[in-house]
């Protein structure tokens, strides 16, 4: 009965510890994410990703779309994970914006920890309904 117990107690650690570790990844992903996003999207898209556009559905004086907020306040959240992929690989010209794409700049791993680092900034309500839709 006692070994029964080290190997229930020693299962359960396991758990815990495998828990802990997915957590501490996420955690690493968004931070990740987070400085890519600084290096590169927040001089358009605002710290935070708030924006920098008071109204980012209207075009600019030259003719383009600002780029839009993607904290949820905006239509990022919208699109599947493949069509905002392809939005940072192939950037927003065709789409009527200026954004570059970022294919060539940007490594896999550095393109899924911004969409990690930008889906945590989206409300919980937000986050639970793209989930069902996409996830």
């Amino acid at each position: 009965m006692r070994n029964f117990l080290w190997v229930l107690m020693a299962i359960f650690l396991t758990g815990c510890l495998d828990s802990d570790d997915a957590n501490a990844q996420a955690t690493d992903s968004v931070a990740s994410g987070k400085k890519t996003f600084e290096e590169n999207c927040a001089s358009c898209h605002g710290e935070g990703a708030k924006g920098l556009a008071k109204d980012w559905k209207k075009k600019n004086a030259n003719g383009k779309f600002p780029a839009p907020p993607l904290n949820g306040t905006a239509h990022a959240w919208h699109h599947p994970p493949k069509g905002l992929l392809a939005t940072i690989n192939n950037g927003g010209v065709k789409l009527g914006g200026w954004m570059p794409g970022f294919k060539d700049q940007l490594n896999e791993t550095e393109k899924q920890d911004l969409l990690d680092y930008i889906y945590s900034l989206w409300p919980t309500e937000l986050q639970k309904i793209y989930d069902e839709k996409f996830k």
